[in-house]
């Protein structure tokens, strides 16, 4: 493992002693936009997408890209360009990023924020105050978010995390709920929300449950036992939920469970998994498995049919280009084009890579993105302020 991957594994797990927390959008140098092309521009109900990058915990870099299919160019660090008044940017730690009606959500986790922005614009409209918030979901009116609710600090005998419930109209929250500890991502099926518990500032002693919350009430209602530090969370075409668990780096790896729809773990697929996503009937999963053991990353790439349950593939990076990424970090697969999107985290402090695949999983294009990108949206409005 080089210095700058362990610097980036000490940032997110020894936080607490190196960052005084604080909702933090420091006063920096804007470094403008950069226009790059990369792809022959393309009609289709597809319009873009925007990348959010991550950057390293405590430089406060989030930034945000976008990719125009209609011109085939990319877009680098669009927010301060778009937003020249708003001097302080997105801030610390982009962790997710969403598109609910004509607005763009990003979740800012260290900066305790949620930054709105018109979608077809990126304009600021506003922000909302959420700690040490995770990621974001949508239902009838309303935006839910994860929250760990403390500050970002390992700690054994930190609290119950919650979700937050926003009115998109008024971008007010207007509820919380308690979950377990350190929850991760969402997903609503039946007028349930299933939210992924981690447990993961309080190792090693890990939550291990999927909270369950009834969406008229708006409370807790269950808990599922799933497995060690769980992250990831997709719903597929069946109703079936695939949840991943982290493991604990040590004697437990990481695995993928799915809950039935009868809220019972159905199947453990015995596949490790970092991100995941659905497009049709096929989870396309990566997982780059850090071993405190043996001190290295294992890094592998699959493809599961979600009818049969079964994976189908162990590699979806067909014409060997995988040996270009360093580290996957960002998994995308374009809803209308089945292009398949895997970004490169590189060495977490430089920026990183975005690749480009075709639904065979052929290498089609690659360019330079902000630090750590992280996450994909794909948007049907076109961005019209660049």
């Amino acid at each position: 493992m080089n210095s700058a991957i362990q610097i980036k594994k000490l940032f997110y797990l020894f936080v607490a002693l190196a960052l005084a927390i604080g909702s933090c959008r420091k006063d920096e140098t804007i470094v403008p936009s950069t226009t790059t092309p990369v792809a022959p521009g393309a009609s289709g109900p597809i319009k873009g997408f925007f990348l959010l990058n991550e950057a390293n915990m405590g430089s406060n870099k989030a930034s945000l890209d976008y990719f125009d299919y209609t011109s085939g160019e990319y877009h680098k660090n669009i927010y301060p360009t778009l937003n020249p008044t708003i001097v302080k940017e997105l801030g610390d730690v982009g962790n997710d990023i969403q598109i609910y009606g004509n607005k763009l959500y990003a979740v800012i986790n260290v900066s305790h924020l949620i930054e709105v922005m018109d979608v077809s614009t990126g304009k600021h409209v506003a922000t909302i105050s959420i700690p040490n918030c995770r990621y974001i979901t949508f239902d009838k009116g309303y935006a839910y978010v994860s929250s760990y609710a403390g500050p970002v600090l390992i700690d054994p005998n930190a609290r119950l995390g919650y979700v937050a419930r926003i009115d998109t109209a008024s971008l007010t929250i207007k509820d919380t709920c308690v979950v377990g500890y350190q929850p991760e991502e969402m997903a609503i099926r039946d007028n349930k929300l299933y939210v992924a518990n981690s447990g993961g500032y309080r190792a090693p002693n890990y939550d291990n449950t999927v909270s369950v919350i009834d969406l008229n009430a708006f409370k807790e209602t269950a808990k599922i036992t799933v497995g060690t530090n769980l992250h990831r969370m997709k719903l597929d075409s069946q109703g079936n939920i695939y949840v991943s668990s982290r493991g604990d780096n040590k004697n437990v790896p990481s695995n993928i469970y799915i809950i039935g729809p009868t809220d019972k773990v159905t199947d453990v697929l015995n596949l490790p998994a970092s991100n995941m996503v659905i497009s049709g009937d096929s989870l396309y999963v990566y997982s780059a498995a850090w071993s405190n053991i043996a001190n290295s990353n294992t890094i592998t790439y699959a493809i599961v049919n979600t009818r049969q349950k079964s994976i189908v593939s162990r590699n979806f990076i067909t014409d060997g280009t995988e040996k270009n990424i360093t580290i996957p970090y960002g998994l995308a697969i374009n809803p209308e084009t089945r292009e398949i999107f895997v970004t490169d985290a590189k060495n977490y402090v430089s920026p990183g890579r975005l690749h480009c695949y075709s639904p065979e999983g052929k290498h089609k294009w690659d360019v330079e993105t902000g630090d750590i990108p992280a996450h994909i949206v794909f948007t049907r409005q076109k961005l019209t302020s660049l």
